[in-house]
């Protein structure tokens, strides 16, 4: 009899209380919390659109007030293969929003809060209907739309701050620290692997020079053999050449990447038959999330969500307030 009036009291306790739990959830939301909480199966919860306006610096000169999703919708196109992964192209919106309002409430690299249309000052863009009519498809046009939509508003921070949200093509398989590149260290923005991404285009490139064109690209007048020119290197944690030394002279990686034209910093150099033969691995500046590593990602099941954890470790994600 006690057990029967023991289990009785328990149910009529879960009864009432457990369903009180149920209610706080969902009354009572968690807030954002670091984005390493989040779960891929929360990646597709419908989101309500959130009214930002940027400025948009065109070719032409022409800077122009555009609303924030629909000037991303024209940054995935542009930046992103149609091919990529949904989950990927959510990762891209969301970075390419952190970068365009850091931009907007710190001035950016126009000092006007405006951001450009290049992809090597700021991000690249183009209409939807410039993109029609380069032959895009309409299902890709939507799957850029549901992209920007599905993660309105949504920006990371650090540290209650927006982020230097750095992007780029391909890594070659490792990311780089940023203070590598641009001598500035930054919490978020340090090395990782970044595996999958040899179906870039650009994961390995070569370009060859005679001895004549390598000294008329590195302003040097070196003689002899082209064998004997190149001494002692150093590699960064991200794999890339720190410095390398050339006819007794020590270079850095960076400076030797814009002088050759090279795609990435990530490269080794051989003398074969007297021409200098220079293999890169990625494109770009490898400081942030990788675009074909995030697809890399996306493709094995992780959501945008996963994919920005990692890239940018430590950061959170937040949802912006409107401006209307």
């Amino acid at each position: 009899m006690r057990t029967i009036r023991s289990d009785l009291l328990l149910a009529i306790l879960f009864g009432l209380v457990f369903p009180g739990i149920l209610l706080n959830l969902l009354v009572f939301p968690r807030k954002y919390p670091t984005v390493t909480e989040f779960t891929h199966s929360s990646c597709d919860e419908p989101v309500e659109k959130v009214e930002i306006s940027i400025r948009v610096r065109f070719e032409d000169g022409a800077v122009t007030e555009m609303d924030m999703d629909s000037y991303l919708v024209g940054v995935v196109l542009a930046e992103l293969p149609a091919s990529f992964e949904q989950e990927a192209k959510k990762a891209q919106a969301v970075a390419a929003r952190t970068f365009a309002l850091r931009a907007k409430t710190t001035g950016g690299k126009h000092d006007d809060g405006s951001v450009c249309t290049s992809s090597g000052c700021c991000q690249a863009y183009t209409s939807v209907e410039d993109y029609y009519s380069r032959g895009g498809k309409a299902e890709s046009v939507k799957s850029a739309e549901e992209a920007v939509l599905k993660t309105s508003g949504q920006v990371l921070t650090y540290e209650d701050k927006l982020i230097q949200a750095n992007y780029f093509s391909c890594s070659g398989g490792r990311t780089e620290d940023a203070v590598a590149v641009w001598g500035t260290d930054v919490p978020y923005l340090r090395a990782k692997e970044s595996p999958g991404e040899e179906a870039a285009k650009h994961y390995t490139d070569v370009v060859t020079f005679s001895a004549e064109e390598f000294n008329e690209a590195m302003g040097t007048e070196l003689a002899g053999d082209p064998q004997k020119w190149f001494g002692m290197t150093t590699y960064t944690s991200g794999d890339g050449v720190a410095t390398m030394q050339i006819g007794g002279k020590t270079y850095q990686g960076t400076q030797l990447r814009s002088l050759l034209g090279l795609r990435s910093t990530t490269f080794a150099v051989e003398v074969v038959s007297g021409e200098i033969r220079i293999t890169t691995k990625g494109f770009g500046h490898r400081v942030g999330m990788s675009q074909y590593g995030a697809d890399a990602m996306a493709a094995g099941g992780s959501s945008y969500r996963e994919i920005l954890a990692y890239y940018y470790p430590g950061t959170q994600l937040i949802r912006a307030e409107g401006e209307n």
